[in-house]
């Protein structure tokens, strides 16, 4: 059965969910050339997406044209995957679709393999596709994703589905990374209870076990086996290549020539590796844990707006939608940061404090730091009441009147120093978890609702609706709604020029210009956000 194994790397095709499918032809080139002679036999360069909206480089399209132009070597074996999504029209399965993707047979095209990954569902509906495929010559592979969710019945039955149909290899991909070396041995076995066929392995590191369940595949009789250079692919990646192949060595007690690879790994890989940042870490253990769809990770990750307390708080959320997070969805992930869909309730009136006064808001930028005798100087001459956002302490204690925050995970995080400053604390308390009621009788605490509205600002006595649930946005609401006469701004610096923390601030400041165009808002130090009168604290 070892000699049986069939090596299948992916690097290409999985890595670019970080790249956008963008890789050079040196690139490609150089890493067909140090995976000659080691146990891969099979590499899928890329996708073969049908849809072209937005740029995309050429592993994402992986035509025949640009195969041809790559160095492959003899020995090397070129297989591209097609999204079972893309084959439907009208949610009906389109041959139409697959031959506009393969449109030659395989005698004239560079493709020897070609996989279609899709749920269970999906390769229901779309059998014919396998049959169209062969009938042109190709290898197919039928990868069915996120089998970590399946019960037994549902394996043996998927094994039932594909039988008898024209499929040379049935996967198993572990989408969710949630299994676990003991889990596959029950796969295994209830597949073969209707599938006699090759079997293959996709596995994804959220656990770290990418390498152990592949392994434990092939002592249960998988013969296909996938890998990814470094691990390379969407969330925390694959098994690692270079790990596996020397598995694979070994079990066929044969050398290999590692050398080329590790020098490309070092020369190419390492750099990729440190920008894009892939790999296991806690986050994608939890999403694995709790069957998470990866790509919600991965996308929180590169999204500076999502703090440590934002991407636990998100996963917290999204074990609790259950089977609607097994599928990547954008609305799905910003409705992790709407922590306030309840009708909004609050007790505490702002206006009682606030109304016809000047109110300084206190950020943490750093040129608060720069500043801050000049901005303490302010405080002390212009009697505006200041509020501080969260636990910012750069400013003297005894300048500052209040502090506000509205983020549940962070004001968790965050209890112990609110407890021990001594700032009446501005927070939605009726719309928080009960223990929060609890611990805070030990503070002052002031009670003002909040509640979400894509359409912008609204102002009532005791909540607000907001387009967020930044404290940015929670603060200018408790001060709109408390008729302050004057907002100004300190430490709200912006960030850097592709930071897209930024759109989201600039967005927020003009849906609340729209609704309080009368109200001006005065940034004292430097910032970069648009829709602030930006004047010196020096020359107030």
């Amino acid at each position: 059965m070892t000699n049986e194994i069939v090596h299948l790397d992916c690097t290409f095709r999985d890595g670019g969910y970080y790249t956008n499918w963008d890789f050079s032809y040196e690139l490609i080139n150089s890493y067909l050339s140090a995976i000659e002679g080691t146990s891969v036999g099979y590499c899928e360069i890329g996708f073969r997406y049908l849809e072209n909206n937005n740029f995309k480089g050429s592993c994402a399209f992986t035509t025949d044209e640009f195969l041809r132009s790559l160095d492959i070597p003899k020995d090397i074996k070129i297989a591209i995957m097609i999204n079972s999504s893309d084959l439907f029209y009208n949610n009906k399965f389109s041959i139409q679709r697959l031959k506009r993707l393969v449109p030659v047979s395989a005698n004239k095209s560079p493709v020897d393999l070609v996989r279609i990954a899709g749920s269970a569902h999906s390769i229901k509906q779309s059998m014919i596709a396998y049959e169209y495929l062969n009938s042109c010559g190709y290898m197919t592979g039928c990868n069915v994703t996120q089998v970590s969710d399946k019960s037994p019945d549902q394996i043996i039955e998927l094994g039932s589905l594909v039988s008898g149909n024209t499929i040379d290899v049935l996967y198993i991909a572990d989408s969710l990374g949630a299994l676990k070396p003991a889990h596959i041995e029950n796969i295994i076995t209830n597949l073969r209870m209707n599938w006699s066929g090759p079997i293959g392995i996709h596995a994804h590191d959220n656990q770290g076990l990418a390498l152990s369940n592949t392994l434990k595949a092939i002592e249960e009789g998988v013969t296909w086996v996938d890998s990814t250079i470094t691990g390379i692919g969407r969330g925390p990646g694959n098994a690692k290549t270079e790990e596996l192949m020397l598995e694979i060595a070994n079990k066929k007690k044969k050398n290999i020539n590692y050398v080329p690879l590790l020098k490309l790994i070092n020369r190419e890989f390492k750099p990729l590796k440190i920008k894009h940042a892939w790999g296991t870490n806690p986050y994608y253990y939890l999403a694995g844990k709790y069957s998470i769809h990866p790509s919600y990770i991965q996308s929180m990750l590169s999204d500076y707006r999502y703090q440590e307390e934002d991407i636990l708080a998100s996963i917290d959320y999204l074990k609790s939608q259950g089977v609607e997070n097994k599928k990547f969805n954008f609305t799905n992930l910003d409705d992790t940061r709407k922590f306030y869909n309840a009708e909004p309730v609050g007790s505490w009136q702002p206006r009682n404090h606030f109304e016809g006064k000047d109110v300084l808001l206190l950020g943490t930028g750093e040129k608060l730091h720069s500043h801050i005798k000049a901005v303490e100087s302010f405080i002390k001459r212009s009697n505006a009441i200041v509020i501080a956002m969260n636990t910012q302490t750069l400013i003297n204690n005894q300048l500052i009147d209040f502090r506000i925050a509205c983020h549940p995970t962070r004001l968790l995080a965050d209890l112990k120093t609110h407890l021990e400053l001594p700032q009446p604390l501005i927070i939605p308390l009726s719309m928080l978890p009960k223990e929060f009621s609890k611990l805070m009788k030990l503070k002052e605490v002031l009670d003002y609702g909040i509640g979400i509205s894509q359409e912008g600002f609204e102002f009532f006595e005791t909540y607000s609706l907001l387009p967020n649930s930044l404290v940015l946005a929670y603060a200018l609401a408790i001060v709109s709604s408390g008729k302050a006469s004057k907002i100004y701004l300190a430490g709200f610096d912006g960030y850097s020029t592709d930071d897209s923390r930024n759109d989201e601030v600039n967005d927020l400041l003009n849906k609340f210009k729209t609704a309080r165009p009368d109200l001006e808002l005065i940034a004292i130090t430097p910032s970069k956000y648009k829709n602030l009168t930006i004047k010196s604290v020096y020359g107030i």
